[in-house]
């Protein structure tokens, strides 16, 4: 009975790292859900199904600054993809002001949030429409950059997993 009970333990831990991880990955490119502390998440409890007997201490730490490296990753890109494009300094702090407020606005403000953010910068800069707009195009580019960093992040702390549960 007691190896019984452990098997099911066991299964229900792994059905919830599943699950956790799926959605996780969803969280990569919808917003409202946070997709590398769900994958975190996730992993951890993966590794506790196991009683960590795979995935140690320090393979969790690796994991967990994987998963704080993708939030930096988002505000970084649009600021370099702005930058890149021959933006202002207060396009820059334009683009990062419209990507944090995007947050709150779904799926078209964690698109248009940058792009918004970087245009109004720039014209505040006393910069001309075209400028503004490239300004804006740039942010973009570095917001589909970001988007591309982040999946890779997460996609690294899988394989991380997976390296140690099975080596």
């Amino acid at each position: 009975v007691d190896v019984k009970c452990k098997m099911e333990n066991t299964l229900a831990y792994w059905i919830a790292a599943v699950v956790l991880i799926g959605l996780g990955l969803a969280g990569l490119i919808l917003p409202g859900l946070p997709g590398a502390p769900l994958i975190f998440a996730g992993l951890v409890v993966a590794a506790w199904a196991e009683n960590f007997a795979y995935v140690g201490l320090w393979t969790i730490v690796a994991l967990a600054l994987l998963a704080l490296l993708t939030y930096g990753v988002d505000f970084w890109a649009a600021m370099f993809g702005a930058k890149k494009f021959g933006a202002s300094q207060r396009a820059i702090i334009g683009a990062l002001l419209g990507a944090v407020a995007g947050l709150f606005l779904g799926l078209p403000g964690v698109v248009f949030g940058p792009f918004i953010g970087a245009v109004i910068g720039e014209l505040s800069a006393q910069r001309k429409l075209p400028q503004a707009m490239r300004a804006g195009f740039g942010a973009t580019i570095g917001l589909v950059l970001g988007a591309a960093l982040k999946i890779a992040l997460a996609l690294a702390m899988i394989g991380i997993f997976i390296v140690m549960r099975f080596l």
